[in-house]
């Protein structure tokens, strides 16, 4: 069997240069006013540091501009909500990203429900993932998102198909389950304590990798056929699957790294275009 690789990096890039030219678009018509996507990022891990910056490069390659908000390790959960109430009242400001995770002394769910609906590009409230999990217009969590969309590019089909979804973040796995759901395949939410979860990856047309354990779900597990999606990332370019022998026995499998990683960055400035776009038309 040929496998096809789901190509995150190659899809992202085309779908910057679409959204390069909707962003050109809409400041032709909006004033010349530029889409913003504000990040804010408590503390200095070096590791969310990183992120933050490729998500501000990415909207620059696009021509929007990233607006980065940095606050000291101490910040409190009231000092915080502060800063989000800020770019909340900012009509220059359409999209909030608060880069997970946060210190420890932060209640991290009360500040993202503190986001503006129509702002949370990122899908982290439980407004949007409620809409969303009834199937109505918000922006979804974008790593999910993203591999949705990546399963478009390459029309893998889900209708009807079993798929099973290991890890249930509620920003990952949880909105994975119900994305997948709703495009009418049959989901199974499984975690780290499944029981006999071997038997449930076995019978998966498509396996999400979720779960955030190193190569924790084995390619033995996965049948010959099935559609392989690691959404992990771990130090080394490692992810969620053991990927030795997939290639040649399965269907399709995405690459780590360069598979999921580039679609949740391209997904969240997209997310963020159609933010301006729906303020545009709303204040014209």
């Amino acid at each position: 069997m040929s496998s096809i690789i789901l190509d995150g990096k190659a899809v992202a890039a085309q779908l910057a240069a679409a959204l390069a030219t909707e962003t050109a678009a809409l400041k032709q018509v909006n004033g010349g006013r530029t889409p913003i996507l504000a990040t804010i990022l408590v503390g200095d891990d070096p590791s969310s540091a990183t992120y933050v910056k490729m998500k501000g490069n990415a909207c620059r390659r696009i021509g929007m501009d990233s607006r980065t908000i940095v606050l000291p390790q101490a910040t409190t959960t009231e000092e915080l909500l502060e800063k989000i109430d800020e770019l909340n009242a900012a009509p220059d400001v359409h999209g909030i990203l608060l880069q997970h995770p946060v210190p420890h002394q932060i209640d991290e769910r009360k500040c993202f429900d503190r986001i503006k609906t129509e702002k949370d590009v990122d899908g982290v409230t439980t407004t949007g993932f409620g809409m969303m999990a009834m199937n109505e217009p918000a922006f979804g969590s974008a790593t999910p998102a993203g591999i949705m969309r990546l399963l478009r590019h390459y029309d893998v089909p889900i209708e009807g198909k079993r798929a099973v979804v290991v890890g249930r973040s509620p920003i990952l796995g949880k909105p994975m389950a119900l994305m997948l759901s709703n495009a009418n395949a049959t989901v199974t939410l499984c975690h780290s304590r499944t029981i006999d979860l071997e038997d449930e990856v076995r019978r998966a047309d498509i396996v999400v990798g979720a779960v955030g354990k190193p190569h924790f779900i084995r390619a033995s597990w996965i049948k010959e056929g099935a559609v392989v999606v690691d959404a992990g990332y771990h130090p080394g370019g490692i992810g969620d699957i053991e990927p030795d022998g997939l290639l040649g026995r399965c269907k399709a499998v995405t690459p780590v790294p360069g598979g999921v990683g580039p679609m949740t960055i391209a997904t969240l400035v997209a997310q963020t275009l159609a933010a301006a776009q729906r303020a545009a038309k709303t204040s014209s």
